[in-house]
């Protein structure tokens, strides 16, 4: 419970950096579509270039101290921000620090978060407790976004990074106060070998694991035609359409409230579909919303009220079937997955997956600034339309969940 509430929490200020970057990028600092791809690609490149050894570290570590210490980092860094706007020395450049520290960090959060689960409930509740971690952290964030867009209109974005900043010490807090079992399950599980062996294992383990190949295969091409996306959709939003940063944060919202529905409903599609159903139903439908944002952007002036309309649409529906094949797939990943392989797993994955959005992010950029941002869309939405193929039959290939 302490560790779903001080997730809950922070997810709130996340949201609020997440609006609050590109914000900075392109209304305050007034970066091109190019500078905006790259402040993309520096948050997430440590997935692709510190991934592998990432998950043997968080093997070999404990994981509740590792992120504390990491959301304690998140903390300090992100408030260099406000302090250089308000001496007023915040360049572009600080923008791409702060995120590449951050995304650093986030790598061994993020891997030792989706490893902790199955530390802290039984095996047969995992599922349920990812549901339930995925569905408040959309609730906690349902309003962020539109609540951040709104302060804009009074305070400047570089301001409402302080609340990014006290997320992350909230979440710091409340791991402090959790309490596990580690400790007792790691003497149990044997002495340390050579760290190129422990990772060579993890991947060997995702390579010959025919579920999750297939998975690896469909999300790294998926985020990498998604992520072109969502990089150009606060330029498409602030610019192509000409709406201001509180219906950004407005779009935003929706592809919350989404989330909270597509988390809450990924459990009974489970119990009513198989997996296999649930996850190859759920990419398409996203996938198919993703291509609703460039016919939102061929809107603008008198009608960008109909763009407006359709952005909202389009990211409810879309971050509702991405919650159900998230919470879907991470379960069965983890269900599929020794306890004692899960770090290394979780970071092999997110190697390959997550090493595919820092060139997405560049990609992006560099081809909305060379055929404009509505064709660079269409790419990236009829590109995650392609990526389902891969599982498209998985369900025959997942064994039977025994605690199901």
């Amino acid at each position: 419970m302490r560790f779903w509430f001080g997730q809950t929490l922070s997810q709130f200020g996340t949201r609020i950096g997440a609006l609050g970057m590109p914000v900075i990028a392109v209304d305050v600092l007034h970066a091109s579509n190019t500078q905006v791809g790259i402040l993309g690609a520096v948050s997430t490149v440590s997935f692709l270039l510190v991934g592998l050894p990432a998950g043997a570290w968080v093997d070999r570590w404990l994981k509740r101290p590792t992120m504390m210490l990491a959301a304690l980092i998140r903390a300090l860094v992100v408030l260099a921000i406000p302090w250089l706007w308000f001496a007023g020395k915040l360049e572009i450049w600080h923008l791409y620090a702060v995120a590449t520290v951050v995304g650093l960090v986030t790598v061994f959060f993020d891997v030792a978060y989706q490893s902790y689960v199955p530390i802290l409930v039984p095996d047969g509740d995992v599922g349920r407790a990812n549901a339930r971690l995925e569905a408040t952290s959309q609730l906690a964030t349902t309003g962020g976004p539109a609540l951040s867009g709104l302060l804009m209109r009074v305070v400047s974005a570089p301001v409402l990074m302080l609340g990014d900043a006290l997320s992350y010490l909230v979440s710091f807090g409340c791991l402090a106060l959790v309490k596990d079992s580690e400790v007792q399950q790691r003497r149990e599980a044997g002495p340390r070998r050579a760290l190129a062996t422990e990772i060579g294992e993890g991947l060997r383990f995702v390579r010959d694991q025919p579920v999750i190949r297939r998975l690896v295969v469909t999300m790294g091409f998926s985020n990498l035609f998604q992520c072109m996306v969502s990089t150009l959709l606060p330029i498409l939003v602030l610019r192509t359409i000409g709406l201001d940063a509180f219906m950004l944060g407005v779009v935003m919202t929706c592809g919350s409230i989404g989330g909270v529905l597509g988390a809450s409903l990924a459990p009974m599609l489970r119990r009513r579909l198989s997996d296999g159903t649930v996850i190859a139903g759920s990419l398409v439908a996203a996938a198919v919303f993703v291509m609703v944002n460039p016919v939102a952007g061929l809107t603008s002036g008198d009608h960008r009220n109909l763009g407006t309309v359709l952005l909202m649409i389009a990211e409810f529906c879309m971050t509702a079937a991405a919650l159900v094949y998230n919470v879907t797939q991470v379960s069965l990943r983890q269900r599929l997955c020794p306890k004692h392989l899960l770090g290394r797993m979780n970071a092999s994955i997110r190697c390959v997956v997550w090493g595919s959005i820092p060139l997405s992010a560049l990609l992006a950029g560099w081809l909305s600034s060379l055929m404009g941002v509505v064709p660079t869309l269409w790419i990236g939405g009829i590109g995650s339309l392609l990526t389902a193929l891969p599982i498209l039959g998985i369900g025959r290939l997942i064994p039977v969940d025994e605690h199901a």
